[in-house]
């Protein structure tokens, strides 16, 4: 019987207030996990708190900022000491910004790389100790189609994120002997109240110039769904992926896979 079972597991999504995190997190608890997760503000850890629990999810919610090594230091020792040993942690506290490179600052480039790369490196590295002592471990990294494509105006996201993948498959080249996976996922187009502008109809009624481009692209012709990610996450979190290592699952409807329509 292949175990897609969470029951027991204590699962850390960073940035899980909303969007793919808080599908990611609600599909977690759906499979038995209890769920832990930060944001920057109290502001944005009490709308998550209020929305897992409009869901019925008992969630641990805290604030920090996962670019602040000695805060996520403590933030760990907290969720350790009130709630057990991580066993899962998601990576995805994330940031774009969409500049043309040449009129982007390079404080602008390094607030992204600050968030997108180094978070996940100083949260995984605070989060790896527990996992090697407890025998077992899954890390899940939000990477991107950026990770392998480059665009407009996303130069430091796609940076960030390429370097993510390689950082994926570096600690599951340096820990895989401890039994710990660590795994990324790279999302498509996913539609959610952040892309909702780019989706919407024209006042002539026809698609967005954005939104008619990713349906072309896509051969799955829509965009994708938060809940789209639930299925690829629970399985990477899970026993059923204990001899995936290394590998990033991209979820994107085929665009990876896909040269695009004969004009």
């Amino acid at each position: 019987m292949v175990n897609f079972s969470l029951e027991g597991k204590i699962a850390l999504v960073t940035g899980a207030s909303y969007g793919i995190g808080f599908a990611m997190a609600t599909a977690f608890a759906g499979a038995g996990a209890r769920i832990v997760f930060n944001d920057i503000n109290q502001n944005l850890v009490d709308k998550g708190l209020a929305a897992y629990k409009e869901k019925g999810i008992d969630a641990h919610g805290y604030i920090c900022d996962v670019t602040n090594e000695e805060e996520v230091d403590q933030f760990i020792s907290r969720v350790t000491e009130e709630v057990g040993v991580i066993d899962i942690l998601v990576n995805n506290a994330g940031i774009i910004k969409r500049i043309p490179m040449h009129e982007m600052s390079a404080a602008e480039f390094r607030q992204v790389i600050d968030i997108d790369l180094n978070g996940p490196f100083i949260v995984s590295k605070a989060v790896i100790p527990h996992m090697i002592k407890k025998g077992h471990g899954k890390i899940i990294n939000i990477c991107s189609m950026m990770s392998e494509l480059g665009r407009e105006t996303v130069s430091a996201y796609a940076a960030a994120k390429g370097g993510l993948k390689m950082l994926t498959k570096n600690i599951c080249s340096e820990y895989g002997e401890y039994n710990i996976q660590c795994n990324g996922i790279g999302p498509g187009y996913i539609a959610t109240p952040q892309t909702a502008p780019l989706r919407e109809r024209q006042p002539d009624g026809s698609r967005h110039p954005f939104d008619s481009f990713i349906i072309a692209k896509t051969p799955a012709a829509r965009w994708g769904t938060p809940e789209d990610l639930a299925g690829p996450a629970v399985f990477l979190a899970s026993d059923a992926s204990n001899f995936v290592n290394g590998h990033i699952l991209y979820v994107d409807g085929g665009i990876l896979a896909y040269i695009g329509k004969q004009p």
